[in-house]
């Protein structure tokens, strides 16, 4: 079985080697880059299964590399998790709606960096049927249909293009629609354990997802939030 390969994308070597080092430890392939220009190459070429990314980069920042990957046909699929020294919350939160699947600040543990990758890759595989179930569903609720097989989402018969984490979600709330997650149980059946308390990273997806799926994101319909709770998919009426 082949390895699965992350592209580490850091300008600080030692953190690029201490990452590396956890990383093939746990596994995976790894593939280095030092500067935004050879991150972009390497993902063209190599086409890694998860992109780790430094914000803060000698000649393009991480939020220019995520764009590029949610653009491009060939790499949307990617999941990115950004690497940032910085603590405001309003630099984090850019970087989800751009379209990077998580975060992680500096300083990290490193164990902490692997578990969110394996959740990632685990939300992938969920989007790509690279897991091992070929089971094929289709879910469709007030408007929105997503088919597992083909991992695919219409709304209104409009396709729409998710990221994996974005998918997963999506998918936990259209297997039960009407019921009423708390984040806790959202992120738990989503996101993964990992992401336990990350109700601020919960909140962008969402964000993100009725951007993409809302006639009117400012006032959704079909994903709401229960107040002092957390949200649930609206039942057809």
């Amino acid at each position: 079985m082949l390895k699965q390969q992350v592209l580490v994308v850091d300008d600080d070597k030692e953190i690029a080697r201490l990452l590396r080092g956890y990383l093939e430890k746990a596994g995976f392939g790894v593939l280095v880059a030092y500067d935004g220009q050879t991150a972009v190459h390497t993902l063209r070429r190599e086409k890694p299964d998860l992109l780790l990314l430094d914000l803060m980069l000698p000649d393009m920042d991480g939020y220019d590399i995520t764009r590029l990957v949610r653009s491009d046909d060939s790499l949307r699929q990617i999941p990115v998790i950004m690497l940032t020294a910085r603590v405001e919350d309003s630099d984090k939160i850019v970087g989800l709606e751009l379209g990077a699947d998580d975060y992680v600040t500096k300083p990290f543990n490193p164990a902490e960096v692997v578990a969110r990758v394996r959740a990632q890759l685990r939300a992938k595989d969920r989007l790509t049927g690279g897991g091992d179930s070929l089971e094929s569903n289709v879910f469709a609720v007030a408007g929105i249909q997503l088919d597992t097989g083909k991992r695919e989402v219409k709304v209104n018969g409009r396709s729409v293009e998710l990221t994996p984490s974005e998918f997963s979600l999506l998918q936990t709330m259209m297997e039960n629609p009407g019921f009423v997650f708390t984040r806790s149980e959202l992120i738990e059946h989503g996101l993964g354990q990992e992401y336990i308390g990350m109700d601020r990273t919960l909140d962008s997806h969402i964000k993100n997802l009725r951007r993409k799926v809302e006639p009117d994101p400012k006032n959704p319909t079909f994903i709401q939030t229960v107040y002092g709770i957390g949200y649930r998919l609206a039942e057809d009426k």
